[in-house]
C-alpha cells in the first residue's frame, strides 16, 4: 500500500474519510474492504524508518531495497527469488504532505490505489477466470506500481484524476523555512510548480541563512532577456541556452524573456528602449511654425511687389513701353503672378477637402495662363517684325486678337486635364504614416499620380515651346529688347521646375510641401523680375527713355 507521512490530526481523518468513501463504492473492490493502519513516529527517527520499511516489505523482514516473498531466504547482498526493487521505481504516490490541499491530494492518494486494486482485478479476472476469486492479501504493494503509473479516473466527487509523469496533476507551493533564534520558524512561500508542471520562483522572497555566502548557482546559460529583446533559440544548444535579439524598428517587447517582439500599432512608435509604444505626433505644415511664417511672409511680400508693378504700369498705361508689348496680355500676366503667389497660401495649413481640391489645379491652370501669355507676347513680336516687310500677310493677324487666342486656346487644355483629374480621382486629405519616425504626416494626396503628372507635364511642353520661340526670337529688333527679358524669364522658369522634380520625388515628409511652394515662388519670381523690373526701372528712374522719340530712334538703330 502507498505510505503517506501525516503531519497532523486532519490527515489522519482524511486518510479514513478516502477509505470509507472506497468502501461505500460498488464501483471499486466489490465485495472487498479496505482498512488503515496509522502509525505514530514518536519523533523517533529509527520508528519512522522501521514502519517505512515494514509497509515496503512482503513479510517482517526488513531488507533494503529487496522484496522476498514468505517461501524464499533472502540473503542481506544478494538474492536470485526475490524480486529486486529499488525506491526510485516507487510510484510518486508515495510523498510527504506539506501543502495548502493536504486532504485533498490525501483523498485522492488512497482513491487512486483503491483504483488500482480495482483494475487489477479485472485484468485478472479476465486472465484467471478458472482460479477462483480474487484475494487481495496475496496483493504486495510493488505490484500496484505498473496500475499507478498510468492511472486515470474520477474520484468520488466526480474529479478527474491523471497521474502525469508518475504523479498527481496538482500544484505545489515551494516553501521557505525561516527560523528564528528561539527555535520558532515561519513558512514562506516564494514559488509554486503549476499542475502544468510549470515552475516559477521568486528569488527576491528568499530569505537565505546568514552563514549562507555563497552565490545561488544560474540555472541557465544566460541570465536573461530584458525588455526591448527577443529570445532566439541556437541551433544544438539545449531549450536554457539561447541568444537575445533586439525588436525591430517598428516592435516592442515590455517582458523580460519575451518570445516575440509585438508590432506597434500605426499611430504608435517603439521608444528609445524598445519596451513601449508612444502614440505619433499629427503634422502638418503650420501657419505659426517658423518657416511657415518665412513662407507666408515671401508670399504676401512677392504679392505686394507685384500689385506696386501693376500700379506702375495702370499710371502709365498710355506711354510707349507699355503700349509697345500689348497692354492686354501685360495685364492677364500680371494678374496671373500674383494669383500664383497668393495660391502657395493654399499648401500651408492642415490639409481640408476643400483646399486639397484647389491646390494643385489652381496652380496648373493659373501657370498655363502666366506662360501662354509669355508666349503670346513673343509670337507677337516676330510676327511684328514680318509685318514691317513690304507686301507682307501678316500684317491682318496683329492685334488683341492673336494674343487673347493663344491664351485663351492654350489654358484650356490644362483647364480640361484639370477637370478630367477631378472628377476621376481628385486630390483629397491622406496620412502618411510611415515617413518620419513618432509622427503622422496630414498631407494632400494627388489621387491619381497620372493626372498629376499629365499637368506638370503640359506645362514643361508650353514651357518649352515658350523658351524655344524666344530663344529664336532674342535678336530681332525691338523697341525695348522685349524677346531677351522673355528669353530670361523662360530659362529660369525651366531651371526650376527641371530641378523641382528630382527634389520632389526625393523629399519626404512636410518637406515636400515646401518644395513645391518654393518652386512655385521662384519660378514665379522669374518671370516677374525678368520681364517687368526692367520697364519699371525705365519708367520710374529713366522717363526720358520711355518716349515716342526714343521708341523711333531704337527703331532706326535695330534697321
Amino acid at each position: 500500500m502507498p505510505r503517506v507521512k501525516l503531519k497532523h490530526y486532519q490527515h489522519a481523518l482524511s486518510l479514513v474519510f478516502a477509505i470509507h468513501e472506497i468502501n461505500n463504492n460498488p464501483r471499486l473492490l466489490n465485495n472487498i474492504t479496505l482498512g488503515v493502519h496509522v502509525y505514530d513516529n514518536l519523533f523517533d527517527t529509527k520508528t519512522t524508518y522501521e514502519s517505512l520499511l515494514d509497509l515496503l516489505s512482503a513479510q517482517k523482514k526488513n531488507i533494503p531495497n529487496y522484496r522476498c516473498d514468505k517461501k524464499n531466504v533472502c540473503a542481506f547482498k544478494r538474492c536470485k527469488h526475490c524480486r529486486e526493487e529499488n525506491l526510485e521505481d516507487l510510484p510518486s504516490n508515495v510523498f510527504e504532505i506539506d501543502m495548502s490541499s493536504e486532504s485533498y491530494t490525501i483523498y485522492n492518494a488512497v482513491y487512486a490505489v483503491s483504483h488500482a486494486l480495482h483494475v487489477m482485478h479485472l485484468n485478472r479476472q479476465r486472465t484467471m477466470r478458472d482460479k477462483g476469486n480474487f484475494d487481495l492479501s496475496n496483493i504486495h504493494p510493488w505490484q500496484l506500481h505498473s496500475f499507478l503509473k498510468y492511472i486515470h479516473f474520477n474520484n468520488g466527487a466526480g474529479q478527474e484524476i491523471v497521474f502525469e509523469n508518475k504523479g498527481f496533476p496538482i500544484g505545489y507551493d515551494i516553501i521557505n523555512w525561516v527560523t528564528f533564534p528561539n527555535q520558532t520558524f515561519l513558512k514562506n512561500k516564494v514559488g509554486e510548480i503549476s499542475p502544468s508542471q510549470t515552475f516559477s520562483i521568486n528569488e527576491k522572497a528568499i530569505v537565505w541563512h546568514r552563514t549562507f555566502q555563497q552565490v545561488p548557482p544560474h540555472s541557465k546559460c544566460v541570465e536573461h532577456c530584458g525588455p526591448g529583446y527577443s529570445k532566439i533559440m541556437e541551433e544544438g544548444k539545449s531549450v536554457c541556452c539561447y541568444g537575445c535579439t533586439p525588436c525591430s524598428e517598428y516592435a516592442v517587447s515590455n517582458q523580460t524573456d519575451a518570445p516575440l517582439c509585438v508590432k506597434c500599432p500605426e499611430d504608435q512608435y517603439p521608444n528609445e528602449n524598445k519596451d513601449q509604444c508612444i502614440l505619433k505626433i499629427k503634422s502638418f505644415l503650420n501657419y505659426q511654425e517658423p518657416l511657415g511664417i518665412v513662407l507666408i511672409v515671401s508670399s504676401i511680400s512677392f504679392s505686394v511687389i507685384t500689385c506696386f508693378v501693376m500700379q506702375t504700369f495702370h499710371k502709365n498705361w498710355d506711354t510707349p513701353i507699355v503700349k509697345a508689348n500689348n497692354q492686354s496680355l501685360t495685364c492677364i500676366l500680371l494678374i496671373s503672378i500674383l494669383l500664383c503667389y497668393l495660391a502657395t497660401l493654399l499648401f500651408l495649413g492642415k490639409p481640408e477637402k476643400v483646399t486639397c481640391l484647389l491646390q494643385q489645379p489652381t496652380f496648373a491652370i493659373l501657370f498655363s495662363v502666366a506662360i501662354a501669355c509669355v508666349l503670346a507676347k513673343t509670337i507677337i513680336v516676330i510676327l511684328a517684325f514680318m509685318s514691317t516687310k513690304p507686301a507682307s500677310q501678316m500684317r491682318k493677324g496683329l492685334g488683341k486678337k492673336l494674343g487673347n487666342s493663344v491664351v485663351v486656346s492654350c489654358s484650356l487644355v490644362q483647364v480640361c486635364i484639370c477637370i478630367a483629374w477631378l472628377s476621376t480621382s481628385p486630390p483629397s486629405p491622406g496620412a502618411d504614416m510611415h515617413s518620419q519616425t513618432g509622427e503622422i504626416l496630414l498631407q494632400c494626396k494627388e489621387g491619381s499620380l497620372t493626372m498629376f503628372y499629365c499637368a506638370l507635364g503640359y506645362l514643361g511642353f508650353l514651357s518649352s515651346i515658350s523658351f524655344t520661340v524666344a530663344f529664336l526670337a532674342r535678336k530681332l529688333p525691338d523697341a525695348f529688347n522685349e524677346g531677351k527679358f522673355i528669353t530670361f524669364s523662360m530659362l529660369v522658369f525651366c531651371s526650376v521646375w527641371i530641378s523641382f522634380i528630382p527634389a520632389y520625388l526625393s523629399t519626404t515628409g512636410k518637406n515636400i510641401v515646401v518644395v513645391e511652394i518654393f518652386a512655385i515662388l521662384a519660378s514665379n519670381t522669374g518671370l516677374l523680375a525678368c520681364i517687368f523690373l526692367p520697364k519699371c526701372y525705365i519708367i520710374i528712374f529713366r522717363a526720358d527713355l520711355n518716349s515716342r522719340m526714343q521708341l523711333k530712334k531704337k527703331r532706326k538703330h535695330s534697321t
